[in-house]
C-alpha cells in the first residue's frame, strides 16, 4: 500500500516529484522489483504525459545516479544544435511572452527553434547501464496515463494558463491541450494522448533507433523540412549521451556532486557555496538581514563571475574554484552592490542507490510531431541556454544548461538527493535549500519551505516570508526590487529526498511546484 504525504519513510524506496502520477510510476517500479534507476525512469516517461509543459520526449536533460557502492555518474542527455543552420529567411520562429503576474519572460517558439532532443537516448541509455527491470514494465505507467487521461490539477491548470500562446498555436496542439470555449485544460479536464502512448509501447518494444533512426526520426525530420527548422535525420542518429564524473565540493561537513561543466547550473552553485564558506551563516541566523544580505551578494558576485568568464568549458570547474579567482568576488560579499518549462525527480532506493533527474523541453517549440502526440523543444530561443542569439547558434554542439540534480554526501553517512526546475532560478533555489540544510540544520520540509530571493543582474526578487528588517535590507542593495506576495513556482520547484544516518528514507516535495513524495 503506498503512502502519500509531504514527508514520508519507506522501505522500498523514496520519490518526491512534480505530480502524483510522475511519482506513482516511480513506486510502481520500485514495487515490481526495480531500483532506483527503474524508478526514475519510470517517472521521467510519465512526467511526459502528467506534466507536459515541463516534460517531452522531444527534449532533453540530465540525471545523477549513484549506483551503491559505486562511483557516481553525471548522464547528460541534454539537447544538441544542429550540424547545419538554415538561411535566416528559412527558419520559421515566433516571439511569444509568458506573464507570471509580478514578472513578464519572452520565449521563442516555432521549428527554428528546435535543437535535437536527447530525451529518448538518455532514457534507453541509462536502463542498459543500471536498471534492472524490462523496458516495457518500466513505460507500463505512462502508456496506461496517455491513453486512459490524467485529470488536470489546479498547479497543471495554471501552467497551461502561462504558455496558453505556446499550447494552443496550433491545431494539433490544441486538440491536445485545449479545453471548452478556446481557452487551455482547467482544473479537473482530462489530458488524453494516445498517439504518445503508442510512441511509448512501441519504444519500449524496439528500442530507441525508432526514434533516432526509424519512423519516429523521419516524421521530425520531414516536419522541420516543411516547417522551417533546422533538425535533420542526420542530427538524429548522430546524438549520444555522454557520461561524466560529477563535479564535487566541499562544504562545511558535506560533499557536494553536482552537474559539471560545460553545463552551468551545478558549476555556479558550487561558485556561491565557495563564496559562502567563508562566513559562518549559521550564526547570522536564518533570515536576518545579515543572512540575506551576504545570499543576495553571493549570488549577485556569482552571476558577475559568470559573466567574467563566460560560457564554462569542460573541465573549466578547477579554475572557478581556485583561490585566485574566487579572491574578488569573494572580497565584494563585504561592499554594498547597489549598481523554463523544467522538472525534477529525487529517488532513492532501500539498498542505497539514489538518482536525480532534471529534464525539460524548454516551452515547447508549439508544434505535434504528427503521430506521436509529442511537442519537441524550443532550445534554440532560450536566452538562458543559448546565449549567442536566435541565429547565431554554433553548429553541433551540447548547449549548456542550469540543470543541475544534486546530491549532498554528509560526513555522518546522510545523503541528500535533489534539484529543481526553474530555469534561471535553478541555480540559487538549490543553492539556498542546501544552505537551509547545512548551515541552518533545517529539515528537509522547512529547507523546502523557508522563503526564497534570486538576483538578477541588479534587480532581486524576493518572497513573502522574510522578516521586515531582512525585506528592507535587500531593497536598500538594489537598485531594481520586486517583492513577491507569496510562495511561487517562479523560485523553483526543489523536490528532495534523504537518507538519513540511521538508513531511514524521508522525502519533501516542493509546494512551488505541486511537489508530491510518495514512499514504499
Amino acid at each position: 500500500m503506498l503512502a502519500a504525504d509531504s514527508r514520508l519513510r519507506g522501505r522500498r524506496g523514496c520519490i518526491a516529484a512534480g505530480h502524483p502520477v510522475t511519482a506513482a510510476a516511480g513506486m510502481h517500479a520500485l514495487e515490481a522489483g526495480g531500483n532506483a534507476f527503474d524508478a526514475v525512469l519510470a517517472a521521467l516517461l510519465a512526467a511526459c504525459v502528467a506534466e507536459p509543459v515541463l516534460a517531452s520526449p522531444g527534449g532533453g536533460g540530465f540525471l545523477l545516479a549513484l549506483p551503491a557502492g559505486k562511483d557516481p555518474q553525471l548522464h547528460d542527455f541534454f539537447v544538441q544544435t544542429p550540424q547545419v543552420r538554415r538561411a535566416r529567411h528559412d527558419t520559421l520562429i515566433r516571439e511569444v511572452v509568458t506573464d507570471w503576474g509580478t514578472a513578464q519572460q519572452a520565449f521563442h517558439i516555432g521549428l527554428g527553434s528546435v535543437a535535437t532532443p536527447g530525451f529518448v537516448r538518455g532514457v534507453f541509455d541509462v536502463h542498459r547501464a543500471l536498471a534492472r527491470l524490462p523496458m516495457p514494465v518500466i513505460a507500463a505507467p505512462a502508456v496506461a496515463a496517455a491513453r486512459d487521461g490524467v485529470e488536470v490539477t489546479p498547479f497543471v491548470a495554471y501552467l497551461m494558463t502561462l504558455v496558453a500562446p505556446i499550447y494552443l498555436t496550433t491545431a494539433a496542439a490544441r486538440g491536445l491541450f485545449g479545453g471548452e470555449g478556446g481557452g487551455p485544460k482547467r482544473t479537473g479536464d482530462r489530458m488524453f494522448n494516445p498517439d504518445l502512448g503508442d510512441m511509448f509501447e512501441s519504444l519500449a518494444r524496439e528500442g530507441e533507433a525508432l526514434f533516432y533512426r526509424g519512423d519516429v526520426a523521419r516524421a521530425i525530420a520531414r516536419q522541420s523540412a516543411e516547417l522551417g527548422g533546422h533538425l535533420t535525420a542526420a542530427d538524429l542518429a548522430a546524438y549520444e549521451t555522454r557520461v561524466r564524473p560529477p563535479l564535487r565540493l566541499r562544504y562545511r561537513d558535506a560533499t557536494l556532486l553536482t552537474n559539471p561543466p560545460p553545463s552551468a547550473g551545478g558549476l555556479l552553485i558550487a561558485f556561491a557555496l565557495a563564496l559562502l564558506s567563508r562566513h559562518d551563516l549559521g550564526a547570522m541566523g536564518f533570515g536576518t538581514a545579515e543572512h540575506v544580505a551576504l545570499l543576495a551578494r553571493a549570488q549577485a558576485q556569482t552571476g558577475a563571475a559568470r559573466l567574467a568568464a563566460g560560457r564554462p568549458r569542460e573541465g573549466a570547474a578547477a579554475e572557478w574554484l581556485s583561490d585566485a579567482f574566487l579572491a574578488p568576488y569573494a572580497a565584494a560579499l563585504s561592499a554594498p552592490l547597489r549598481s523554463r518549462g523544467t522538472t525534477h525527480i529525487s529517488v532513492i532506493d532501500a539498498a542505497g542507490n539514489a538518482a536525480a533527474a532534471t529534464v525539460s523541453n524548454g516551452e515547447g517549440c508549439g508544434e505535434i510531431v504528427p503521430g506521436t502526440g509529442m511537442m519537441l523543444n524550443n532550445m534554440l530561443g532560450e536566452d538562458d541556454v543559448n546565449p549567442d542569439g536566435l541565429h547565431d547558434w554554433p553548429t553541433d554542439r551540447r548547449l549548456a544548461s542550469m540543470m543541475a540534480p544534486t546530491a549532498i554526501a554528509r560526513d555522518d553517512g546522510a545523503l541528500v538527493v535533489t534539484g529543481t526546475g526553474g530555469s534561471k532560478r535553478i541555480r540559487t533555489a538549490i543553492l539556498q535549500v542546501l544552505s537551509n540544510l547545512i548551515d541552518f540544520a533545517m529539515p528537509v520540509p522547512a529547507a523546502i519551505a523557508a522563503p526564497r530571493l534570486h538576483v538578477e543582474d541588479d534587480h532581486v526578487s524576493f518572497e513573502a516570508g522574510f522578516s521586515s528588517d531582512a525585506a528592507a535590507a535587500l531593497v536598500a542593495e538594489f537598485a531594481r526590487h520586486t517583492a513577491w506576495p507569496g510562495r511561487n513556482m517562479f523560485f523553483g520547484g526543489v523536490h528532495t529526498v534523504v537518507r538519513g544516518r540511521d538508513g531511514d528514507l524521508d522525502g519533501c516535495g516542493d509546494p512551488r511546484r505541486d511537489g508530491v513524495c510518495l514512499s514504499g
